[in-house]
C-alpha cells in the first residue's frame, strides 16, 4: 500500500513537472518599469524616435483636445525639456522620425473624433523649428492603413521586414473589438490573415522589440481598459503572454531603443477619462 501511495505521488508530481515545462517560456515574462514622469499628463498622443530621444507630440492635455505640446526625453539622463509647439493643436495624430527630421500628419481637433485634419508638419530638432508641408488628399486621424480585408479603426499598424501588420481595432464601439490579425504585403498588394490576438481589443500601443509585435493596454473590457500585453513572434507566427501593466491604459504610444520599450501618456478610463503623465518601460531577460 505504502508503495502504490508512493508511486501516485510520483506520478502526480511528473504531471505537473511536465505541464510547467510544456508552458511557453515567455509567458508571463518581463518586467514594467517606470521612468521620469511627462511633465503634463497626456492622451492619445503620437509618439517618434529619433536620434536616441523619444519624442511626444500634441495629445489632450491641459484642459484641450488638441494640444500643441511637444515634450523631448533623453533615457540617457532620464529628463525631459519642453520643445517648440507644433504650428497647431493635435490630437490622434500620426508620428514618425526620419532623416533626422519628424513627420506629423492627420489628426483630431475635438473628442470624441472630430474634426480630423488634413494637416502635415516637419520638426527640425537641430534648430527647435517646425515647417509647414504639403497637406494629405483627405483629412483623417487615428486610421492605420487603407482597404484591409473588414473595416475597423483603432487598429495597431506596424511595419517588419517589409510588411505591414494591422492587429485588433474595432468595428464601431469600444466594446466591439476584434483580434483580426491582417499583414500587407507590398509586392503582391494582397492581404493574408496571421495568428489573431489573443485578447481582443482596440486603441493599444504597438512597438517591435526583439523580435516580438507588443501589443499593450488598449479598451474597452467591462468599461475598463486592458491591463493585457501579449507579444507576436513573427517567424512563429504565435502569441505569448507577458508580464501585463499595472493598470490598464489606452490611447498612448510605444518606442523601442536599445533593450527597453517606452510606453508614454495614455488614459486610464475608456473613451477618455484622466490623462497619465506616466513613462513606462518594459523589458525582458
Amino acid at each position: 500500500m505504502r508503495r502504490f501511495v508512493i508511486l501516485v505521488v510520483l506520478m502526480i508530481i511528473a504531471c505537473l513537472m511536465t505541464a510547467v515545462l510544456a508552458r511557453p517560456q515567455s509567458a508571463g515574462q518581463g518586467k514594467w518599469s517606470e521612468k521620469a514622469r511627462l511633465p503634463e499628463p497626456r492622451g492619445e498622443v503620437a509618439v517618434a524616435l529619433l536620434n536616441g530621444k523619444i519624442y511626444v507630440l500634441g495629445g489632450s492635455a491641459r484642459g484641450r483636445d488638441d494640444q500643441q505640446l511637444v515634450e523631448e526625453y533623453d533615457p540617457a539622463t532620464d529628463r525631459w525639456r519642453e520643445r517648440a509647439p507644433m504650428p497647431r493643436g493635435l490630437s490622434h495624430a500620426g508620428a514618425v522620425g526620419m532623416n533626422g527630421k519628424i513627420y506629423v500628419a492627420g489628426g483630431f481637433t475635438r473628442n470624441v473624433h472630430m474634426g480630423a485634419l488634413d494637416v502635415s508638419f516637419e520638426y527640425d530638432p537641430a534648430s527647435d523649428t517646425w515647417r509647414t508641408l504639403t497637406p494629405m488628399k483627405s483629412p483623417r486621424g487615428s486610421v492605420g492603413v487603407a482597404a484591409l480585408p473588414k473595416a475597423r479603426d483603432h487598429l495597431a499598424v506596424i511595419a517588419v521586414d517589409g510588411r505591414i501588420h494591422a492587429i485588433g481595432g474595432r468595428f464601431n464601439a469600444t466594446v466591439d473589438n476584434t483580434g483580426m490579425h491582417d499583414v500587407y504585403d507590398p509586392t503582391t498588394n494582397s492581404w493574408k490573415s496571421a495568428a489573431p490576438m489573443p485578447t481582443p481589443r482596440s486603441a493599444m500601443a504597438v512597438t517591435l522589440y526583439r523580435g516580438l509585435i507588443l501589443l499593450a493596454g488598449g479598451e474597452c473590457n467591462n468599461r475598463k481598459t486592458f491591463i493585457e500585453n501579449e507579444g507576436y513572434d513573427i517567424k512563429a507566427d504565435r502569441w505569448v503572454s507577458l508580464a501585463p501593466m499595472a493598470t490598464g491604459r489606452h490611447g498612448f504610444r510605444a518606442v523601442t531603443l536599445g533593450d527597453l520599450a517606452y510606453f508614454a501618456g495614455g488614459a486610464a478610463g475608456c473613451g477618455g477619462g484622466e490623462v497619465s503623465d506616466t513613462l513606462l518601460t518594459f523589458s525582458l531577460p
